[in-house]
């Protein structure tokens, strides 16, 4: 978009003169049309928070009203999900129609029943560049799912306890470029204090990828391309260790490409280590500590945590025994039935692509201590400066390239953060042994 501000409010939108407001910030590079849910419309205050906060990242913004007020009042059509899907497309159309948006990207901003809408609408038109739906109901969209090509991104609460089983059900069916985040201790309306900022950030995050021009992109140096060139910009910082005789441990999936890189820079032999978060009863994001795999696995608890969910000591029993299993499946699959590198008495370099809270990362560090590594050090892209300074006590040394003030979640930090397959894993391992690998 070229020329000056645009900002019109109370406009009309197509043959259902649908009540709309326009904000589009000078330059922008793409447009976000806002799909509301049941009961809401273009005066939303939280989607008018996000909205605002997609413009200051330099995105035009469109919210309006699905429905005339006399068809809100029909609650039927609150849940006409096709009804709100040909509204939305008629949107879109008006969109196209305005020369200074027409060359623009297009995505969708869903929330609750206007999740289905976009998503539905987005399988119609293949011209939908990003959807992102904020505790919505996507499973309405049905088999709609199926045919939906739009990278799409599903923001869940951790406390919306009802909604996340439908949004991983819906997340199975997708079989476009896709993610699932869930915001700790959020509800379904995400009024928890930094909840709907968290919500933002996933928002911008999405579609900066996926709606960015490569003529208006540009290189941004607190963004990492994608885990193989974090791993590359690591490697300075690490390669002090060269003479070491040092081990590169990976947590899998994610931190397996950052530590491809280093280990061979440092022409080190990598492995994973396996790891395992014990989840809370009913809430398996909360962890109340988490088994590590070794000749001896080890289970390392968050004392605290236990206390104040009191979970049960045969919840406990079942849960780890469950965990174990997996780790089991990982180790036939990752290491063909190798034993792990042997770290007694070696300096351990561990790696991630990145760590939030630190609780997995805490047990970790603590189990490969108990197995006699004689030097810890934990090396990440990016994490936040309190969650780096809890862990401290862990590891002899600790190298992080980023420690972002506003720090919500590590894929923000990357333009692509695809899930890692076990398939990747398995050739990136193979390839490492290849090259001088698990010694």
């Amino acid at each position: 978009m070229t020329g000056g501000r645009a900002q019109i409010s109370d406009v009309n939108i197509g043959p259902h003169h649908l009540a709309g407001i326009l904000d589009a910030p000078e330059g922008a590079t793409a447009i976000v049309i806002f799909a509301h849910g049941s009961g809401s419309g273009r005066n939303s205050p939280r989607n008018n928070q996000v909205a605002a906060g997609l413009r200051e990242a330099g995105f035009a913004t469109l919210l309006l009203d699905l429905l005339s007020e006399q068809e809100d009042r029909n609650r039927g059509n609150v849940f006409d999900i096709g009804l709100l899907a040909s509204r939305l497309a008629e949107a879109s159309d008006w969109v196209r129609a305005r020369p200074e948006f027409a060359t623009l990207p297009v995505g969708y901003f869903g929330a609750s029943t206007g999740a289905a809408a976009a998503l539905v609408a987005a399988a119609e038109r293949q011209n939908v560049g990003a959807v992102v739906s904020r505790g919505g109901r996507p499973d309405l969209a049905g088999e709609a799912l199926r045919a939906v090509t739009a990278p799409t991104l599903l923001i869940v609460g951790g406390a919306d306890l009802p909604v996340i089983p439908l949004n991983r059900a819906a997340f199975a069916a997708l079989s476009c470029e896709k993610d699932l985040v869930i915001v700790p201790r959020a509800s379904h309306l995400f009024e928890e204090p930094g909840a709907l900022e968290e919500v933002i950030e996933h928002a911008k995050r999405w579609f900066r990828r996926f709606l960015s021009s490569p003529l208006t992109g540009t290189c941004d140096e607190r963004i990492f391309a994608d885990r193989r060139e974090a791993g590359r910009r690591l490697v300075p910082t690490l390669i002090k260790f060269k003479n070491d005789n040092p081990v590169v441990l990976a947590l899998p999936r994610g931190g397996v490409p950052v530590a491809f890189e280093v280990a061979q820079a440092l022409n080190a032999p990598l492995d994973v280590v396996l790891v395992r978060k014990i989840g809370a009863p009913g809430h398996q994001e909360l962890g109340l500590g988490a088994v590590v795999d070794g000749p001896k696995p080890q289970v390392v608890m968050n004392d605290e945590i236990v206390r104040a969910i009191e979970p049960g000591a045969g919840y406990l029993k079942a849960e780890t025994s469950r965990q174990l299993a997996e780790i089991e499946r990982r180790r036939r699959l990752y290491r063909d039935s190798e034993p792990p590198v042997d770290i007694a008495g070696r300096t351990v370099i561990v790696i991630d692509d990145g760590i939030a809270t630190g609780g997995t990362m805490r047990a970790v560090l603590k189990a490969l201590s108990r197995a006699g590594a004689r030097r810890l050090v934990l090396a990440v892209p990016v994490a936040p400066t309190e969650t780096l300074v809890s862990l401290k006590a862990e590891a002899d040394d600790i190298i992080c390239l980023m420690t972002p003030e506003s720090f919500f979640a590590v894929g923000m930090h990357y333009r692509d953060f695809n899930q890692i397959s076990d398939r990747e894993v398995v050739e990136l391992l193979r390839r490492a042994k290849g090259n001088g690998g698990r010694a």
